[in-house]
């Protein structure tokens, strides 16, 4: 009888129209899991010298998230403390030397630390940071030789528009954002009284923007934006001189040159936009030197609301202006060759120039890319690496190229997909050179050397190669090898035969260690940290394969709860989560990239939770979506998604561990997309949980996800692929969660709350779960906790519990008076 009341309270409890539920807990025996304290990040030193750990909480709190906030041109800021009102704060740092095994405490902190922002020193003696108090932000820095904290401003630090510390080459000084005292009161939207109507027009230009959120809407939001983005520049010395360095601006970005000789300063301008973000309102790029003085304006870009379609669309002239690295003080920037329209057929889409001092006129040419231009790892003066890509085939490659010598054609090094995990050369190795910059590492040799994840069909085995830039021959260093371990490689200083890695394992949390791969010295372990979640380490972990219908290769993680007999084989219910990828070829999508060797991770977002309640779960299970040649991924998603759930299905019940009807089905954002598209269009699975997701694809007109396509281009495919359009197919009992305050392109709350309208009024089992102040990842414990908890209730209901809720429901629901009995 209790059982039975029991089941029928989980059936009714979750069935009422709408209820007011305080913040729940999810049992204990996730509860543990759930709510820890994990390691700290860790960072090193590029002489490696010193090892700073950055302590946080796991968790956000229910009132922190419940700060002021103004959400304005693509940024959400706490007007109060004048920083972003989602920032991550460390409430604790330490250092120690790499070769000692304890940290030490960082004296003079402040009792109540709010750390961001936080910027080594040139030198690397010393780091600036935030630290947020009530009223703002103050600026801190910490000398790590004596391992003291000093304040150096008020709370009147604004970090609104990021950037905010920039440190002057000498290591003395730095250029910080200060509020201007010129700044008005802000606008109160609820109290003001409009003056007029909001007006937008458009002169018969295409506008095909993506449905971007926290844009500005009316005058007062212009007028809001402006009053918080408005800062002063000024030049703090660690003694605590302070000097104005230039007068208010909206400025948005900050760049030193690499001897310190000059800066390079965006600002924002107007007019602003209603319909893009901050980051492509008009802004001037101008460069100064150190002491202010002004040298030339390199760019004005104006209003950028209009672009040609597609992804690899770009802006007409310059743009991507930054400093050469190994040079003092020469300016890179790229211009497209093709209009910005990738619909435009030519021999190169972009081009790369180089601008010397006084940084006037058209620059010099030194490099054409076949694709869009995607970045440079500058050398020497004779030997620098290029990279482009091209979303429509998957594209990249890398070029080495002579900077100083246009006319030699560069050598193309790397012509490949770069989905094809399996073909990744892995990454160059860099140093810093004599101005503290980030270059290419070339020994007197000529031999640059490459870190390379070192996936293949036989596993993942991490490498250092080393490769010629004369002839172009290669040779592996080292490769992982470890026995039941996963080894990641960080870094790798070749002139001290240093390597850095962090190895793990499924119960053994990633910890730093040092090695010698020519001398085969090693490991020294830099960091000792211990396994937050205990409980689960003896859980079964494997990664098993298994092939669709049409043969493509597909994996996933199984995890089976602690003790499970696998020669009996007791039945268990399952949880499947995943999240569809799309591929241009069957060959990329069939690469296995997980590990079995992986540390096992709960994040609050974990399926991994419920094998302690008896669910086996097979995770990141593979779902791509392969249009190949002329055939868009898209134009059979439905079918695929079916396809690969299936496929997934089929594996573990043939390896005899779950009862194939009692299966649950998972997803967050365009996984949770997945999941309604499932459980409308299969009968594979008992119920679903879908988190912040987006069903009415209409309201995404303009692409969505990896699709390029406007609505009006290829309206069966947005049809088709909407499950609100499917609504009346819903035969399965579905979870829906939303943060109220969703940030993400596309995936407005309203996204739910309509397709919970749609389902329920079509007599779906269906239950919203709309979390305060919560974007589209979930920060505060609160609504962590409770989310698990709601998620927990649910698999157990209708997955666990499926056939007794529905024998039992089906005899007492003949009697109502015998219920109330109950």
């Amino acid at each position: 009888m209790k059982k039975i009341f029991h089941l029928l309270f989980l059936v009714t409890g979750l069935a009422f129209a709408q209820e007011k539920l305080t913040y729940q807990k999810p049992p204990s025996e996730i509860l543990e899991l759930a709510d820890v304290q994990l390691a700290p990040s860790v960072r090193i030193s590029n002489n490696g010298e010193f090892m700073i750990m950055l302590y946080s909480n796991r968790y956000k709190s229910i009132e922190e998230l419940s700060e002021p906030e103004l959400r304005l041109g693509g940024l959400r800021i706490n007007p109060t403390t004048n920083i972003g009102s989602r920032t991550t704060y460390y409430n604790k740092i330490t250092v120690k030397n790499p070769n000692e095994k304890e940290a030490s405490e960082i004296k003079n902190l402040p009792e109540k630390l709010r750390l961001s922002n936080y910027k080594w020193s040139p030198d690397e003696s010393k780091i600036a940071f935030t630290n947020t108090v009530k009223k703002g932000v103050e600026l801190w820095v910490i000398d790590l030789e004596t391992k003291e904290a000093k304040k150096l401003t008020e709370a009147t630090v604004n970090a609104n528009l990021g950037d905010v510390i920039n440190w002057f080459k000498d290591s003395k000084s730095l250029l910080v954002k200060m509020i201007p005292n010129t700044r008005k009161e802000l606008i109160n939207q609820a109290e003001s009284i409009p003056t007029g109507p909001t007006i937008s027009t458009n002169n018969g230009k295409k506008a095909q923007n993506r449905t971007y959120q926290d844009l500005l809407s009316n005058p007062n939001d212009e007028f809001n934006f402006e009053q918080l983005a408005l800062s002063e520049l000024y030049k703090i010395s660690l003694d605590g001189t302070t000097t104005k360095w230039k007068e208010s601006n909206m400025y948005r970005s900050i760049s030193f040159s690499p001897n310190g000789e000059y800066v390079m300063v965006t600002t924002v301008k107007k007019p602003f936009s209603y319909i893009v973000p901050y980051y492509r309102f008009p802004s001037t790029t101008t460069i100064y030197k150190k002491d202010n003085s002004l040298v030339n304006e390199v760019l004005n870009a104006p209003l950028l609301e209009e672009l040609p379609k597609g992804f690899m669309a770009t802006e007409e002239g310059r743009r991507d202006l930054s400093w050469r690295k190994d040079k003092p003080a020469t300016l890179v920037y790229v211009e497209a060759l093709d209009g910005g329209d990738p619909e435009n057929k030519v021999e190169y889409r972009d081009e790369v120039f180089l601008l010397e001092a006084p940084f006037e006129g058209k620059g010099t040419s030194i490099l054409k890319t076949k694709n869009r231009f995607s970045g440079i790892l500058w050398g020497n003066k004779t030997t620098a690496i290029a990279y482009d890509r091209w979303w429509n085939n998957r594209n990249t490659k890398t070029y080495l190229f002579n900077p100083e010598n246009p006319s030699k054609t560069p050598q193309i090094i790397s012509d490949r997909n770069y989905q094809d995990v399996y073909s990744d050369p892995g990454n160059f190795v860099t140093h810093e050179n004599e101005n503290q910059e980030r270059v290419l590492f070339i020994d007197e040799n000529n031999n640059g050397y490459l870190i390379g994840d070192g996936f293949s069909n036989k596993g993942q085995h991490p490498f250092v190669d080393k490769i010629n830039f004369k002839n172009l021959e290669k040779e592996t260093l080292y490769t992982s090898n470890l026995e039941g371990k996963k080894e990641n490689l960080l870094e790798y200083n070749p002139e001290k035969d240093l390597l850095l890695t962090r190895v793990e394992s499924p119960s053994e949390y990633p910890n730093y260690f040092y090695k010698h791969i020519k001398l085969r010295k090693g490991p020294q372990q830099l960091t000792f940290f211990d396994n937050p979640f205990a409980s689960i380490k003896d859980i079964h972990k494997e990664v098993i394969t298994y092939k669709r219908d049409d043969g493509l290769e597909l994996s996933g993680t199984l995890y089976l709860p602690v003790g499970y007999d696998t020669n009996k084989k007791e039945k268990m219910p399952m949880i499947l989560w995943a999240y569809p990828r799309e591929y241009k070829d069957k060959n990329s999508a069939s690469q296995n990239t997980q590990n079995p060797n992986e540390f096992t991770y709960l994040s609050y977002s974990s399926p991994i939770f419920w094998v302690t309640k008896g669910y086996a779960v097979l995770d990141d299970a593979s779902f791509p979506i392969i249009g190949e040649n002329n055939e868009q991924p898209n134009d059979t998603f439905r079918k695929q998604l079916v396809e690969n759930a299936k496929a997934a299905i089929d594996a573990v019940d043939n390896l005899g561990y779950i009862d194939r009807n009692r299966v649950a089905v998972g997803g967050h954002s365009y996984g949770a997309f997945m999941v309604a598209n499932l459980l409308s269009h299969s009968d594979l699975f008992a119920a679903g949980i879908a988190r912040s997701g987006a069903y009415n694809r209409t309201l995404t007109p303009f692409g969505f996800q990896s699709e390029e396509r406007s609505y009006w281009e290829a309206p069966e495919i947005y049809n088709t692929m909407s499950p609100f359009m499917h609504a009346e197919k819903m035969n399965n009992p579905l979870l829906l969660i939303h943060g109220e305050a969703d940030n993400n392109s596309g995936t407005y709350p309203m996204q739910s709350e309509r397709y919970f309208n749609a389902l329920k009024g079509l007599g779906a089992t269906v239950r919203l779960v709309m979390l305060p102040k919560e974007s589209h990842g979930y920060r505060a414990k609160e609504s962590i906790l409770h989310v698990i908890w709601e998620q927990d209730q649910w698999l157990d209901t209708y997955v666990k519990n499926k056939k007794e809720i529905s024998d039992q429901v089906k005899k007492l629901c003949v009697n109502r008076s015998k219920i109330r009995s109950l």
